[in-house]
């Protein structure tokens, strides 16, 4: 029998954080059906068993290997059967009944394509970072110069921020990410799901400027709140940073051709080389994980994630 909603989780090295996710997710539920699928990238630690002792009836999808989070994403989808997908990050906590809510604003508020949430941080207070602008050629330009940095939520000087807003009103937006990213499944396999040239980072980005090309309008719903402690499952910060930039320059040779690229890559690049450059005549990193080495290490190893993702695999 088909579901109201299939959630999908990917998880790797998420023990100490899928318990509290998971209990939230059957807690509050209200009256929608759901498929949980819990996709794990080979984790080291004890996640499975935790799974298969506490929460018996998630399925649980072992491809043996680190796919990625867009392959295991589009593997657990094909393992469900629902009206609508629904992405969720192991490292959230569901809040007043928001896999209902937001269901039923969907179904309300048909032809959006892609419905997201309003992310709080665990003291209440906003996390931004349930949807951003869309990339463009004048916010990497403000990026390269360093606007975005002396201006952060300006939505003149960084506009991919969108701002001040509190995501507590419905808007459309230009990206809504994967921590809470809610689709028809009909939508979802008439875009392709996520590409799977990206390892980690950058294939939400990809699919809502896929979704926008196609004519959908992503669309935020600020009634379906959630926790989202940001990085909790996420690798060292060097790392993360590498794999952000590198899908960032996938989403500029995937998206933009010609002279568009090429002026994408350069701002990347410029923009990494400007901060790097800053951050030694401001004071030497104090630790391998500082700000400062980050964007040190950006920089002197740009040609490893300026070629971006590659081609797609089968």
């Amino acid at each position: 029998m088909k579901a109201d909603v299939a959630i999908v989780i990917v998880s790797y090295n998420s023990q100490d954080h899928i318990g509290a996710c998971l209990e939230s997710v059957f807690a509050q539920r209200k009256s929608v059906t759901q498929q949980v699928i819990v996709v794990d990238n080979d984790s080291r630690d004890d996640t499975v068993n935790f799974i298969r002792t506490n929460f018996p009836e998630v399925e649980l999808v072992l491809p043996g290997t680190n796919l990625g989070f867009a392959k295991g994403v589009n593997l657990g989808v094909k393992h469900s059967n629902a009206e609508y997908v629904l992405l969720l990050n192991p490292d959230t906590v569901i809040l007043d009944n928001a896999v209902d809510v937001i269901v039923d604003f969907a179904r309300k508020n048909p032809n959006h394509g892609l419905y997201g949430g309003r992310t709080l941080r665990p003291d209440g207070s906003l996390e931004p970072s349930s949807c951003w602008g869309r990339p463009t050629l004048w916010s990497m330009t403000l990026f390269a110069f360093g606007l975005t940095t002396i201006a952060p939520k300006n939505r003149f000087l960084d506009p991919e921020s969108l701002g001040s807003w509190q995501r507590d009103t419905v808007r459309e937006v230009g990206v809504i990410t994967g921590c809470f990213l809610l689709s028809p499944t009909e939508v979802w396999n008439k875009l392709g799901g996520l590409d799977e040239r990206y390892f980690m980072y950058g294939e939400d980005a990809d699919l809502a400027m896929r979704a926008h090309a196609a004519g959908y309008r992503p669309v935020i719903c600020p009634d379906a709140t959630l926790i989202h402690e940001v990085g909790a499952c996420s690798d060292t910060p060097v790392h993360k940073t590498m794999l952000l930039y590198r899908g960032k320059a996938s989403l500029v040779r995937t998206h933009w051709t010609g002279l568009a690229q090429w002026l994408g890559l350069f701002f990347l690049a410029t923009g990494t080389g400007l901060r790097a450059a800053l951050s030694k005549v401001k004071a030497k990193p104090d630790s391998a994980n500082s700000a400062a080495a980050r964007w040190q290490t950006l920089w002197a190893e740009r040609n490893k994630w300026i070629c971006g993702y590659g081609s797609p695999t089968a």
